[in-house]
C-alpha cells in the first residue's frame, strides 16, 4: 500500500470514531477517547519516524516548514490527549477538549491530504512512497498487536 493510502486510511478510522464519540453517552465517549488516543499515537509516530523524515529529504524549504508545523500540531495534539484522563466525560471540559482536538486533527489531516501528500507522492516518486507504506505497514501492525 502507498504511505499516503495508508495513512489516509488512518485518518478516515479516526474521523469515523470522532463523530461516534460526538453522538455517545459519557462512558461510551470516554472509551472512544481512549480508542482515538491509541490510534493518533500510532499514526504520529509512523508519520514522525518513517513519513516526515522522507519528506525532509526533499530538501526544500517548503518541505521543512511543512514538516516543522506538522510536528507542531503532533505537540499541540499530545498536549491535549495528556489532559483527557483526567477530566470526567460529563464534565463539560472533556466535551470542549473533545471538540478541540477534533478540529485540531481535522486541520491537520486538510493540511497533510492537500499539500504534503501530493508533494510527496510527485516528488518522492512512486517507488519510494511504497516503500514508505510498507515500512509504515510493519509498524502499523506492530503497534496493534502491542495495544491488543
Amino acid at each position: 500500500m502507498k504511505a499516503t493510502d495508508l495513512l489516509k486510511k488512518q485518518h478516515r478510522q479516526v474521523e469515523k470514531l470522532f463523530k461516534e464519540a460526538e453522538k455517545a453517552q459519557p462512558r461510551q465517549r470516554r472509551q472512544l477517547m481512549d480508542q482515538i488516543a491509541e490510534q493518533l499515537k500510532l499514526h504520529t509516530r509512523i508519520e514522525e519516524e518513517i513519513f516526515y523524515p522522507a519528506v525532509r529529504e526533499l530538501g526544500t524549504s517548503k518541505a521543512e516548514e511543512m514538516m516543522n508545523e506538522a510536528l507542531e500540531e503532533h505537540h499541540v495534539v499530545d498536549l491535549v490527549l495528556a489532559e483527557l484522563p483526567d477530566v470526567d466525560p460529563e464534565d463539560e471540559r472533556f466535551e470542549a477538549k473533545m471538540t478541540v482536538l477534533s478540529e485540531l486533527v481535522q486541520h491537520h489531516v486538510e493540511e497533510e491530504e492537500g499539500e504534503v501528500f501530493p508533494m510527496a507522492e510527485k516528488k518522492l516518486g512512486a517507488e519510494r512512497i511504497k516503500e514508505l507504506g510498507q515500512q509504515m505497514e510493519q509498524m502499523a501492525g506492530a503497534g496493534a498487536r502491542r495495544a491488543a
